[in-house]
């Protein structure tokens, strides 16, 4: 089965979005270098965080996101983002209607499930767990092995937690990866078992 990383980009103070889901400029580091992190060139990183990145990127078979992302980002057309083959979407609601058969969308109740179903689909690639209230109830179901972080040089104040509303210790192992690119710090733990 398919390690288990949660992501984000992440405020140095540990939001990954304000009060409003708007990330503000934690994403501006993927669009302020002179390396193109995909075939649109949209996206340009500094030289380090393209080797991570896309690296990275190029290992997810499945991403698993709430409800809550599915819905603010309009399920991406039907499309999975960043070249993903599938997305589990964790709901206790059915697919939006209409909502098109043939998209590798799985909508499945209860993080537990929502992963068992990623690692299927997955096989020996990466499952990536969306951070937030979703990544935080599968790091406390301990089915999280990897966490990484993207933290962007800005403080929040408050806004949505990268970890949720998790309210236990949570052990990790010292940083296996630390990257500075540029206005990005790339950290990468794995959880302690």
């Amino acid at each position: 089965m398919g390690t288990v990383v949660m992501y984000s980009a992440v405020s140095v103070d540990g939001f990954i979005a304000d009060l409003n889901d708007q990330p503000g400029p934690l994403f501006d580091w993927l669009s302020g270098g002179d390396v193109p992190l995909d075939e649109s060139g949209q996206l340009r990183v500094s030289q380090p965080s393209y080797d991570y990145t896309r690296d990275y990127w190029d290992q997810i078979g499945v991403t698993v996101v709430g409800r809550h992302v599915f819905d603010m980002t309009d399920g991406w057309g039907g499309t999975p983002p960043s070249g993903v083959g599938h997305v589990v979407v964790v709901t206790h609601r059915p697919a939006p209607e209409p909502w098109p058969a043939d998209a590798p969308f799985h909508f499945v109740e209860g993080v537990e499930a929502a992963v068992t179903r990623a690692q299927e689909l997955a096989g020996d690639r990466l499952v990536e767990v969306a951070a937030g209230e979703v990544g935080g109830q599968v790091l406390a179901a301990g089915l999280v092995d990897v966490v990484r972080m993207d933290v962007v040089p800005v403080v929040f104040g408050s806004g949505k937690r990268y970890f949720g509303s998790v309210d236990a210790q949570h052990l990790l192992e010292d940083p296996e990866v630390v990257i500075q690119g540029s206005r990005v710090l790339h950290l990468r733990y794995r959880v302690r078992r």
